[in-house]
């Protein structure tokens, strides 16, 4: 890495942070006035969801037809993150059982003026396995449903990859693998442009949030706010740096340094999807093979929801806290299962983690009247959730690229 990029690494971080807090005190200045400014972050935001959609279908292309994947890799896929899940659900559970949040929750705060939970329907696991199969080429990409982008890139990618291996690689199989290097590199170069305007999209969404909701919210919610961003840093700072360091090789303090731009773009974009460019990145500079990058931060991103299902544990529990509802053993852990499901099937949505959330009370027959102001204060949980998921990413593909060296 070059004096010059890591200079303006540094910049970016910087601005962004900087960004934050000029957002903050604008809110606080101009109070309801500025609040047309979170149209601004939404549509960049958005725009770089679209973007990155296609990143990960040529990213998966291209790792197909280059890199060497099989049902080895799938299975260390698996491994890494059904231990990942499994230890983050254990966290946000066990939290809220001995802690129990919700029982310190003064309901007389749970109406604000003018906020509305989301409207959702009872999760169907019909529905939801139907939704991920496309019904045109063009629909995930339209939808931005990635996980049927992924469908679609592993069916193109391996029938591309069987031509290639398979000795039927003619001229015009030959200029279509470098058509998906093309774009695939002319895509990322275009998403990085887009990277320099994040300080501006980061200032109006906290001016914005700032201004329509101050901080009074805060106040009857300090105690779950606290409780899950503590989850979520056991998570970051017990489970992954037993894949980073002690499966992948890879010292922590190289590992922060690369990862620290990524995690600051993700706390001020509050999206997962939206860093995967730098996360790619950052895994590149780290040397983690290209099939073990794209195998973890491509095809498994709807999986490594890390953030999104401790996030949904400790909150299930802190809405039945708040009611007065006692939830067996057996209904957390359906409420867990239910979040799993959730957290995939709507991942990449503008505030998944609020959304799944809303559909997995619905289904184990919660309230939603609390939703509300769950609504008020995600705006900062949902950004400890997006660096978390970002560094499961990271966490996962490196895991992945240990398991791999140390078979070979």
């Amino acid at each position: 890495m070059s004096l010059h990029h890591t200079h303006e690494e540094g910049a970016l971080t910087w601005k962004i942070l900087i960004a934050m807090v000029l957002g903050g005190i604008a809110g606080i200045a101009f109070g309801p006035k500025v609040i047309g400014l979170g149209l601004a972050g939404k549509l960049f935001i958005q725009l770089i969801k679209v973007m990155a959609v296609p990143l990960v279908f040529f990213s998966i292309l291209d790792a197909l037809i280059t890199a060497k994947l099989s049902w080895a890799g799938a299975r260390k896929l698996g491994l890494v993150v059904a231990i990942n899940t499994t230890i983050a659900l254990t966290i946000g559970l066990t939290l809220s059982n001995v802690v129990q949040p919700g029982a310190y929750f003064e309901r007389s705060v749970a109406s604000i003026e003018g906020v509305q939970p989301p409207k959702v329907d009872a999760i169907d696991l019909g529905t939801i396995v139907s939704s991920l199969v496309p019904t045109s080429i063009v629909a995930p990409f339209a939808d931005n449903n990635v996980i049927s982008v992924v469908l679609l890139s592993l069916l193109l990618g391996t029938a591309l990859r069987h031509h290639l291996t398979a000795g039927k690689a003619d001229y015009e199989l030959i200029q279509a693998e470098r058509l998906i290097r093309t774009i695939l590199s002319v895509w990322t170069s275009g998403l990085m442009l887009l990277v320099r305007l994040v300080p501006f999209a980061v200032f109006c969404v906290t001016a914005r949030t700032i201004g329509e909701y101050g901080f009074e919210p805060f106040k009857g919610l300090s105690l779950y706010i606290a409780l899950a961003i503590t989850g979520m840093l056991i998570q970051i700072v017990l489970v992954y740096p037993l894949w980073i360091r002690w499966v992948g090789g890879i010292p922590l303090r190289d590992f922060i340094k690369l990862a620290k731009k990524p995690i600051v773009y993700a706390f001020g974009t509050n999206s997962s999807l939206a860093t995967l460019p730098l996360t790619l990145e950052a895994l590149d500079a780290l040397k983690v093979q290209k099939s073990s990058s794209r195998l973890g931060a491509c095809v498994g991103t709807n999986l490594n929801n890390d953030g999104i299902v401790l996030y949904e544990a400790m909150a299930v529990l802190f809405v039945a806290q708040a009611f007065g509802f006692h939830l067996t053993l057996e209904q957390q852990l359906l409420a867990a299962c239910l979040s799993l499901v959730a957290a995939i099937g709507v991942a990449g949505v503008p505030e998944a983690g609020i959304v799944s959330l809303s559909l997995v009370l619905t289904a184990v027959g919660l309230p939603l009247e609390v939703v509300p102001l769950l609504l008020t204060v995600d705006w900062i949980v949902a950004r400890m959730r997006s660096v978390t998921n970002v560094l499961s990413d990271m966490a996962v593909s490196i895991g992945i690229d240990g398991l791999s060296k140390s078979n070979s």
